[in-house]
């Protein structure tokens, strides 16, 4: 199945954790060639919606659909156009960062892997680091790095939290850069941030969440 939807869309998603309600009844589209922020207190259902729009979490009532699928429907060909950066970076701290790159282009069954990998590494300013265990990286290379594993294979639907956590101002507008690429491919982005001077200028529409309901 190859899927290139055109929207993201959120029908009264609900989510609950045992009796704490984490999302109440949230509507929302996305659109590709877009970027969308998601914003609110910490608490407030962001990292909730992206780990329901990642497939990662099922919502409790409500549904999602990815252009004319839902994520039951369109199963492992719908996860292979999803890139996510999350709190958790998806990265193996006894490989390099060479190595994390290829390990995800091959599950993703790309092609030219070593011409991906090492393009990615120049993005992310590690070609000097390319064959060190990324065990003694700092956060904002282990950022970039994790940024780079999220879009090398082009995904469809690219889902960000956080991703400015630990980026000095040159990383910064680095990854400014590289969303506005992806937007003008066509890519779905959706992120949140506490950090709204960071994207300033970039996104094209705003979210906020507010104790797990869309405010108006």
């Amino acid at each position: 199945m190859t899927l290139d939807f055109q929207e993201l869309r959120f029908v009264d998603v609900t989510r609950t954790f045992g009796r704490r309600r984490a999302l109440n009844k949230v509507s929302l589209t996305a659109r590709a060639g877009t970027i969308t922020a998601l914003l609110g207190h910490n608490g407030a259902g962001k990292s909730t919606l992206l780990s329901i729009a990642a497939t990662l979490l099922r919502a409790s009532n409500g549904a999602v659909h990815y252009g004319n699928v839902t994520a039951e429907q369109g199963g492992k060909a719908l996860r292979g156009r999803i890139g996510l950066l999350g709190h958790d970076l998806y990265l193996y701290p006894e490989l390099t960062s060479a190595e994390n790159l290829a390990f995800f282009a091959r599950i993703y069954g790309l092609d030219s892997v070593d011409a991906r990998v090492e393009a990615a590494l120049v993005r992310a300013g590690l070609t000097d680091r390319r064959d060190e265990p990324i065990t003694g990286f700092s956060r904002g290379m282990r950022q970039k790095l994790a940024l780079e594993r999220a879009l090398i294979h082009e995904p469809r639907l690219l889902l960000l939290d956080e991703p400015f956590t630990g980026l000095d101002d040159a990383a910064r507008n680095g990854l400014r850069e590289r969303l506005k690429i992806a937007r003008q491919a066509g890519a779905i982005i959706i992120l949140t941030t506490h950090d709204v001077a960071a994207i300033e200028g970039l996104t094209d529409a705003s979210a906020l969440l507010v104790d797990g309901k869309l405010a108006a």
